[in-house]
Parts: C-alpha cells; sequence; structure tokens
C-alpha cells in the first residue's frame, strides 16, 4: 500500500520580515540560514567559504554550503550522505552527529570534516573536492568526548582540540575539559597522548559548565582556544583563551564572554537567547566574521525552529583578542556587508519554496531519519509524484520510517500538500507529520476507521497516540489536499477535497508542545510527508 504526493509547498510569513525589510541589498537577515542549522562551523581556501552545521539522526548528514562572499550562501550537498559513513541505527533523533567542524590543509590542499557519531565515536572525513564525495570515516579510537575540531599549523602540523573529561575526571555535574592531541596528517592517524589544556573553562572556582566546542586559531604567533561554556540554553556563552604555544598554558581574556546574551532582561524585544558555539574567520579582504548558534523565542519562552546560525562581524581587542559582543550588547537582526550584493540563492526573510516532485531525487532540502529511506520513498515509478511506501514502522520508532521532511524555518508559515492514498486496512494511514522527536509529534493523516475514510488530527506523546479530532471524508475515492498553518504559538489544520474550501480540522493546538522548551533535545521541528502500515506501539 503506498501513497502519492502530487507536491508540496512551504511559504514563511513572520512578521519581522514584513515590518522590517532590508534597506539595501548589502544588508542582510540574522539568523543567516534560519531554522535548525545548529553548531555552525566555517573554512575558507582564501577565495571559497564552506560552512557546516549538524544533522543529529537525520540522513543525510551535515549539510554543506558554498559562498565566495561570506553573504550569499547555498547549499551544495551533504557531507555525510552514504550508508557506510552515517550509522544511525538505533539512535534517537537528538543524537547521531554532534558539531562537525570543518577546515582546510593549505598544505595538501585537503578539506577536513571532523565529527562525533553519538553510536561510534570521533572520525573524520576528507576530500579535494567539497562539491563532491567525501571519504568513507576514519576512526579516532585516541580522541574520546564530543566536539573535535582540526587545526593545521602553518609549520605543516595538525592538532585535533575536543571536549572531554578532565584530568583526574570530573568533581561536579558538566565539569569538563578541552584536551588536545597531535595528528598525523600523512597517516591519518593520532600521535602521542592527549593533554588537557582547559580544565572546566574561565574560572574553575565558579564550576563553569559543559566547556565544549573549541577551535584552534593561530593569530600573530599566538594560538587562540575558542569554545563554548555556560551549556546550549540561555546561559550559553563564547569564551576565549591564549598561548604561546600549541599545547603551551592557555590563560583566559579578563573580559570574557565573548559573546552571550544571557544576562541580558529575560522580556526585551524580539530577544535572541543561546548565543554561543562559534567559529570564526577572516575575509579575503581582511575583515572578520563569526558564526555562531543562537535562537530566537517567542516571548522569551520558546520556539519551533531550534538553534539556528547567525553571522556578525568580529572586532579585535587593543590587547589582541577576538570578540562579538560585550557588555550589554545585543546580536543584531539586520547587519551590513558592505561592498557585497545580496541576491536570490538565500533563504532571506519571508520565502516560499514549492517541490512539485518532478525531479527523479529529492532536493537537498529533504531529510529522512536514520537512514536513506531506500525503498521506502520514491519518484520514478509514479512521475510527478513522491510515492511513500506504508512500512511495518511508526514515528516513534527507533528505525527508519517512512518520512520525507524539511525543517521549519518561521515561526509563522503555510505548509500544503495534495495526496493520493486509499487506506485498506485500519492500521495504515498517510498525511503530514510535524517532528520533534519519537515522544512529541503532531499527526495529520487519513486512516480507515469502522470501514469510513477519515481525516484525523493526533498528538504523539511517549504514551499514548491522542486524537485531537477526526471527521469522515464524504468523497472517499477523490485525492485530499492537507494544509498545516502556524502563528508561532498554536497550529492549525485543514484538509480539502480536490480544489475545494479548506476545512478546518483541528485549531489552536499548542505549538509548544513539539518545542526544545518542553520536548527537550538539540533539534528543531520538521515538515513533511509520512506514511505506515502499523498502529503506534508504547513500552509498558
Amino acid at each position: 500500500m503506498v501513497a502519492n504526493f502530487d507536491y508540496f509547498t512551504y511559504k514563511g510569513n513572520d512578521d519581522f520580515y514584513n515590518d522590517n525589510p532590508l534597506p539595501g541589498d548589502d544588508y542582510y537577515y540574522n539568523p543567516i540560514l534560519p531554522g535548525w542549522y545548529s553548531d555552525p562551523s566555517v573554512c575558507t581556501n582564501g577565495k571559497d567559504y564552506f560552512l557546516v552545521t549538524s544533522t543529529f539522526s537525520y540522513f543525510p548528514g551535515v549539510p554543506i554550503f558554498h559562498s565566495t562572499d561570506m553573504l550569499n550562501w547555498k547549499q551544495i550537498g551533504n557531507v555525510l550522505n552514504r550508508a557506510e559513513q552515517l550509522p544511525l541505527e538505533g539512535q534517537r533523533v537528538t543524537r547521531g552527529i554532534f558539531a562537525p567542524a570543518i577546515s582546510y590543509n593549505p598544505h595538501n590542499e585537503t578539506y577536513y570534516m571532523i565529527t562525533t557519531n553519538m553510536q561510534g565515536g570521533n572520525f573524520l572525513v576528507k576530500t579535494q573536492d567539497p562539491f563532491g564525495d567525501w571519504s568513507d570515516p576514519i576512526w579516532l579510537p585516541d580522541v574520546h568526548g564530543i566536539d573535535p575540531s582540526l587545526f593545521f599549523d602553518d609549520n605543516g602540523k595538525a592538532y585535533i582540540v575536543n571536549n572531554d573529561e578532565p584530568d583526574g575526571g570530573s568533581t561536579y555535574e558538566g565539569h569538563r575539559a578541552i584536551r588536545g592531541i597531535e595528528y598525523d596528517v600523512e597517516n591519518d592517524k593520532t600521535i602521542g597522548e592527549s593533554i588537557m589544556l582547559v580544565n572546566g573553562g574561565v574560572d574553575l572556582s565558579e564550576k563553569p559548565i559543559w566547556i565544549e566546542g573549541p577551535h584552534m586559531y593561530k593569530f600573530n604567533g599566538s594560538y587562540y582556544l575558542m569554545c563554548a561554556e555556560g551549556g546550549t540554553s540561555v546561559n550559553h556563552r563564547e569564551v576565549i583563551f591564549k598561548s604561546d604555544s600549541s599545547f603551551g598554558k592557555y590563560t583566559p581574556w579578563d573580559k570574557n564572554p565573548i559573546l552571550t546574551q544571557k544576562h541580558l532582561n529575560p522580556i526585551r524585544e524580539l530577544p535572541i537567547t543561546c548565543a554561543g558555539h562559534a567559529d570564526i574567520i577572516q575575509k579575503d579582504n581582511g575583515q572578520w566574521w563569526s558564526v555562531f548558534l543562537a535562537c530566537r523565542p517567542i516571548d522569551n519562552k520558546f520556539e519551533n525552529l531550534g538553534r539556528e546560525t547567525f553571522m556578525m562581524p568580529v572586532r579585535w581587542s587593543r590587547d589582541g583578542f577576538p570578540y562579538m559582543t560585550k557588555k550589554d550588547e545585543l546580536v543584531p537582526r539586520i547587519i551590513r556587508m558592505e561592498g557585497v550584493k545580496r541576491d536570490s540563492s538565500g533563504t532571506f526573510g519571508n520565502f516560499e519554496k514549492n517541490d512539485d516532485f518532478n525531479s527523479t531525487e529529492l532536493g537537498m532540502e529533504w531529510l529522512t531519519i536514520r537512514g536513506n529511506a531506500a525503498g521506502l520513498y520514491n519518484l520514478k515509478e509514479n512521475p510527478g509524484f513522491l510515492t511513500l511506501k506504508c512500512a511495518d514502522v511508526a514515528a516513534n520508532e527507533l528505525k527508519v520510517p517512512a518520512f520525507v521532511g524539511r525543517r521549519l524555518q518561521h515561526h509563522k508559515f503555510e505548509s500544503t500538500t495534495k495526496m493520493y492514498f486509499q487506506p485498506c486496512s485500519e492500521t495504515a494511514s498517510a498525511g503530514m507529520l510535524l517532528m520533534k522527536n519519537e515522544q512529541h509529534q503532531y499527526l495529520m493523516v487519513v486512516e480507515k476507521i469502522n470501514e469510513q475514510k477519515v481525516a484525523s488530527v493526533k498528538m504523539v506523546t511517549d504514551t499514548t497516540v491522542d486524537v485531537i479530532n477526526s471527521e469522515a471524508i464524504e468523497a472517499a475515492d477523490e485525492p485530499v489536499q492537507l494544509k498545516i498553518t502556524s502563528n508561532g504559538t498554536d497550529f492549525s489544520f485543514y484538509y480539502a477535497l480536490d480544489d475545494d474550501e479548506w476545512k478546518l480540522l483541528a485549531d489552536k493546538v499548542d505549538a509548544s508542545y513539539l518545542s526544545t522548551a518542553r520536548a527537550g533535545g538539540f533539534t528543531g521541528t520538521t515538515i513533511g510527508m509520512y506514511a505506515s502500515g502499523k498502529n503506534f506501539e508504547f513500552n509498558q
């Protein structure tokens, strides 16, 4: 049994963009990558810029974006696009791939992406053509913890820095260290022992938590370690340390943090929160820029967009430290990058994306979960349609479901599809799915109940599937159009037969149920098409 989807539309309509048009073609909106694009890392070969972000247990893994000016970014592929690169079986949505870091080694003209798979440990992949395929994983058994990053020194040596246990073990919850180990580029293996470079964070006496996301740099003969600290929620911040040698004593800047919004008034207008996990880079014109993650909560309460990629200029202090914000400075929502013109390739402001499935391959915005879903979707057998098989998998299982989704990128949005589906059993269903994780989902599906074809809206919890509303479909043989809208705080669900008027199926459905504030985790919400041949099951 299959469901055929004729098209899928996504349209953003956020008030901020409507009320604040960009004043010129050299301005851009923050976030530069809206929606769940967390843990950004950036590198350059001197003329091209490449940026990657986390994907956790979604497939393909680690989207890679390209730019020639740091303003206009276009996705060119995914670093981890093969099953052998990305073992995700049995992992929850919020596990999988953590914090990829991309680096360019000018000595061998090779690009490296190093990251953590929470199931297998730390590994790297490499290529000399970032527009093409990357290597199979090179596992790093002597690099433990999470968030590894590679640094290539000007003398040809290479180092990995990462989050791990401090010497002697942790003495309090969240006590971590930044460690370093040399890397042999020729033989693709580590050399020697891991050395602790930072214990706990800026001030160990204050018991700082979750020092992570390290990047090593070298400027004017000095080495710098830039790290995130304080956890990924509202206390998130970016800090920096300096040393005379790669593995020498790292001293924190006395004006840390170099980026944070944690101390600002929580009821401020249009808040940006959770800012941190940054990377910095120098453009070919000498300007310095940073990319980092942050959130856009509604009224400082919640959002469904996850942690997004922001970008802003870097300044340098008189004593030689980079920083993005100081004191009560806000992360700006609109920024000017002089000398660069914004083009139409980026996702600036309110935009609309429509897919009519006339291609034989999915577009780069589409994701599946825990694998490539081979055999569960098809674009070739029925040209012009995405065909989903009603697999024997429900969306709350730690398996590969028949789900093809994309990130939410706006608080206010409208998404529609047209589906041809005839359920032949009472366990089969197909339609649209809003996915946060295994225990937090909303479904709008067509199914069969008491021999009738019905449209239903359901809420998936950790123990039940609760029906919010269900209505019989009068013309059972006709295709069904489905629509989900959001005003940021609530969802509304509609259906229509063929080209008839929309019928409201469920209104004012609490959007916070899918937020990180309620559901936890590290991803944003995804929306897409779903089919299943079985009922949800729960472990008692």
